[in-house]
């Protein structure tokens, strides 16, 4: 797969952000709350029913979106060194500036949380009071599906999610001075152990946040559907992120095209591994025609939803599977970006397709709550992942895998 050739010096090459972050971060969060509080103040004014709920869920689609870019960076970034990978070191600290944001994020999950505790959320109707008493299923499911289990659970996830992130940043960030080996043997440690954990909380959460939506469905790969889509966005966001610091002169030198085409590679195979998991969904709920099961496909395959699932076929998968199987696109800067959004764009539809559905079944409820809800989310995330940046090496100077991350060459 490989071979070596000179390698580039790193002191010929900008590794860092050429000027202080601090204003555009504080930019970026104030731009971010006044768009949510707009669309809160759009979707309020009903106070109640459909306008508000339509509000809780665009805001659930916009978080989780973003949330899925860092959690499928995190995937990224302990993979690598379950793997002991050479040829990703130099592309991976992007990915733990992306994952760093798991630290926090956190916080952004209460409007969806403190409804749920007090019984009041228009996204999950089983931690309405009273409900179970109207629905077996309900309360056959009761012991898992209640607001203070829910609570913890969503606790636990963004406490593991969180120290991992900070775990691996904050000693592969010591190693850009150091130098020392034993910090990559460390984390080369550790990775099983946190690969098992973030497989865990990443199921049950798509299982809490996602599928309990519809409480009467449940199907046991929706964990890994929403992990697939993860990682696609994750490496998308990444591909993104090293063209724009490169378009800016950081990093020109040191993330070459070799390290494209391999997040090309990766790219085009979450793609097919994602319609691989929708695939085997879909038919599994289909063989066992189970009316539980059906309901929710049948939501989304009737009326103006059919446009949106054949949107997905063709969109998310069949479409990018061709546009990137050439090795002259995962070569070119440009139009792997391309991609690159075409997926990211993808990416939100799915999960739009996945929450909205439930509350408007027969209409797209497309309008500007979305969007600002969508931009509003995006200015806090991009906050973040500028104050993850600030101080700090976009390489990892000190791995010892550098020279070989530097030296590659795809065959």
């Amino acid at each position: 797969m490989m071979q070596h050739h000179t390698t580039i010096k790193i002191e010929d090459d900008r590794t860092h952000l050429a000027a202080s972050n601090f204003p555009a971060v504080a930019a970026s969060i104030a731009v971010g709350m006044i768009l949510l509080i707009v669309a809160g103040a759009i979707g309020r004014p009903a106070g109640q029913g459909d306008s508000y709920t339509l509000l809780a869920a665009s805001y659930l689609v916009s978080y989780l979106f973003f949330l899925s870019i860092s959690l499928g960076a995190l995937f990224f970034v302990v993979l690598q060194h379950l793997v002991r990978a050479g040829w990703s070191t130099a592309v991976r600290r992007l990915a733990e500036i992306l994952a760093a944001n798991l630290v926090w994020w956190g916080i952004l999950f209460l409007p969806i949380l403190v409804p749920v505790l007090l019984g009041k959320s228009d996204l999950y109707a089983w931690s309405i009071p009273g409900a179970a008493a109207a629905d077996e299923l309900l309360r056959h499911k009761g012991p898992y599906l209640n607001p203070a289990f829910f609570a913890a659970r969503a606790v636990f996830y963004f406490v593991v999610w969180g120290l991992s992130a900070w775990f691996f940043l904050k000693w592969s960030t010591r190693q850009d001075e150091s130098g020392d080996p034993a910090v990559t043997e460390r984390l080369e440690k550790t990775a099983p152990a946190a690969m098992i954990l973030f497989g865990l909380t990443v199921t049950f959460a798509a299982f809490d946040w996602l599928m309990s939506l519809t409480p009467e469905w449940f199907s046991t790969i929706f964990g890994l559907y929403f992990f697939a889509g993860s990682v696609v966005a994750a490496l998308a966001a990444m591909i993104l992120f090293a063209a724009a610091l490169q378009a800016g002169g950081t990093a020109r030198r040191v993330i070459t095209i070799e390290h494209y085409h391999d997040l090309g590679k990766l790219l085009l195979g979450f793609v097919v591994f994602w319609g691989y998991m929708a695939f085997s969904q879909y038919m599994l709920i289909w063989y066992a025609n189970i009316p539980e099961e059906t309901v929710w496909y049948l939501e989304r395959q009737t009326g103006p939803w059919t446009w949106i699932t054949a949107g997905l076929l063709f969109g998310h998968l069949l479409i990018p599977f061709l546009g990137l199987l050439s090795r002259t696109v995962k070569r070119s800067r440009v139009l792997l970006s391309f991609w690159a959004v075409w997926m990211l764009a993808m990416h939100w539809i799915d999960l739009y397709w996945l929450v909205m559905p439930t509350f408007a079944p027969d209409r797209l409820p497309l309008g500007i709550m979305n969007w600002l809800c969508l931009s509003g989310v995006g200015c806090l995330f991009l906050a973040g992942v500028l104050w993850n940046a600030r101080r700090r090496s976009l390489v990892p100077l000190g791995d010892p895998r550098l020279n070989e991350s530097l030296a590659f060459e795809n065959f």
